[in-house]
C-alpha cells in the first residue's frame, strides 16, 4: 500500500488525476441529491414576501451599505442566542435576493431588531447615532429624513423579485403603489396580502413619504414574521 502511495507522490500527473477523481466523487455525492429536491428550504409559517414599503426600505439598506457593518444571521451558539434572540432559520431569508447574512459586525446583528426599538429611537439613531449609542462609529444618515422616496417604479421591483422566486401575485404587483401608501396610514389594511404588516407613519412626518419611512419599516419587520415560541422545543441541546 505504501509503495502505491509513493508512486502517486513521485508522479505529479498521476497525483493530479487522483485528486480530480476523488474531488469529482465527493462533488457528485454532495450535489446529486439536490437534483431530486424541489426545495432545500423548509417553509416556516409566518414568513411572507416584503410589502412594497419594506422592500423599498431594503433597497435603501443595501444601497447605503448597511450590510457591510451589520449581519443578519444569528448563529446557533449560546452567546449569540442570549444576545440577539433565537438563531436564524434558513426560511427567514428565502425571499431575500440577495440575502444579508454577512460576516462583519462593526455594529450589532440586526436579524431580530424589529420591535426592539421605537420608531423615535430609529429616527434619532439615523440623525445622530451617538445621541443614542455614545460609542457608535456609524455615520449619520439624516438626509434620509428629508429625501422623498422614489417609488414610481415599485411595481418593477416586485416583478424582478417574482422572477427569482418570490411569490408576488398579479394583484400584489398591480396594487404595489397603493399598498406602499396604505402602510403609512395608521388605519391602512394590508392584512390580506401582507399579514402582520405594521401600518403607521414611521418617520413622524405625514407631509411626505421619505426614504426614512421605508428604511424604518424594513428594520421594524426584521425577525417579527415567525413565532419563535413554537421552535423552543426543537432548539439544539447546547442552547437549552
Amino acid at each position: 500500500m505504501l509503495e502505491r502511495h509513493a508512486l502517486l507522490e513521485k508522479h505529479s500527473l498521476l497525483l493530479s488525476l487522483a485528486i480530480v477523481v476523488v474531488v469529482s466523487i465527493g462533488g457528485i455525492v454532495e450535489l446529486a441529491p439536490l437534483f431530486y429536491l424541489d426545495n432545500t428550504i423548509e417553509e416556516v409559517e409566518g414568513v411572507r414576501p416584503y410589502s412594497p414599503l419594506e422592500l423599498a426600505g431594503r433597497n435603501i439598506y443595501i444601497r447605503e451599505g448597511c450590510y457591510v457593518c451589520h449581519s443578519q444571521m444569528v448563529r446557533p451558539m449560546r452567546d449569540e442566542v442570549e444576545r440577539y434572540g433565537h438563531y436564524s432559520l434558513a426560511a427567514e431569508s428565502m425571499y431575500d435576493h440577495p440575502f444579508q447574512w454577512g460576516s462583519k459586525r462593526t455594529g450589532p446583528d440586526l436579524a431580530r431588531v424589529g420591535g426592539k426599538y421605537s420608531d423615535e429611537w430609529h429616527r434619532d439613531h439615523m440623525r445622530d447615532p451617538r445621541s443614542v449609542v455614545p460609542e457608535s462609529v456609524m455615520p449619520p444618515y439624516a438626509f434620509l429624513e428629508t429625501t422623498a422616496l422614489d417609488y414610481a417604479r415599485i411595481e418593477e421591483d416586485l416583478i424582478a423579485n417574482r422572477r427569482v422566486g418570490v411569490p408576488y401575485t398579479d394583484e400584489m404587483i398591480a396594487g404595489a403603489k397603493a399598498d406602499l401608501e396604505a402602510q403609512l396610514d395608521p388605519y391602512g389594511d394590508l392584512a390580506t396580502r401582507y399579514p402582520k404588516a405594521q401600518t403607521r407613519d414611521f418617520d413622524g412626518n405625514p407631509a411626505m413619504i421619505s426614504e426614512l419611512d421605508a428604511l424604518i419599516a424594513y428594520l421594524q419587520v426584521l425577525g417579527t414574521m415567525v413565532d419563535f415560541s413554537v421552535y423552543e422545543a426543537s432548539a439544539p441541546e447546547n442552547l437549552r
